[in-house]
């Protein structure tokens, strides 16, 4: 990855929607070089995929809760049913294994407390959990889906 690969990201960061033509303008390339590096770093993986980010507000999920999860189980099977049950489970957008205190953190989107309670008792029905902690956030202060883009010497 050099410079202008990173200029590319940085505008895709922004605005993947934009065409081809304005991308390559703003970073100093003629369209077919700006397409075929665009083209080679979504065939390499280094950009997974391009989506449209909604308003969880405008779409009715506004509420993030942050769910912490605590087990005495570490195996494999274990691991599998868990990740396959959440994966099946479409308030939860984000899945992490975690190191520390916490085995697994999960941030659920729902549109209220009422829903969290449902999501939260099919959670605890399926799988073995020893702790189940949630916290609620109360505002959103800062949310980005752009990555910082490391310096290239």
């Amino acid at each position: 990855m050099d410079q202008i690969d990173k200029q590319i990201l940085a505008q895709l960061q922004v605005n993947a929607a934009q065409p081809v033509a304005d991308i390559a303008r703003k970073v100093g390339l003629s369209v077919t070089p700006c397409w075929r590096r665009i083209q080679r770093m979504e065939e390499t993986g280094l950009i997974r995929k391009r989506v449209a980010l909604l308003d969880p507000q405008k779409i009715g999920v506004g509420m993030s809760v942050f769910v912490a999860v605590r087990t005495d189980q570490h195996n494999a099977e274990w691991l599998q049913d868990f990740a396959s049950m959440v994966a099946d489970m479409p308030e939860v957008v984000e899945f992490y294994r975690m190191s520390g205190e916490v085995d697994y953190l999960l941030r659920v989107v729902v549109p209220d407390m009422a829903t969290y309670d449902t999501f939260y008792r099919k959670l605890i029905a399926n799988v073995q959990l020893t702790d189940v902690s949630s916290s609620f956030a109360m505002e959103e202060i800062k949310y980005t889906t752009a990555l910082p883009l490391p310096e290239i010497n």
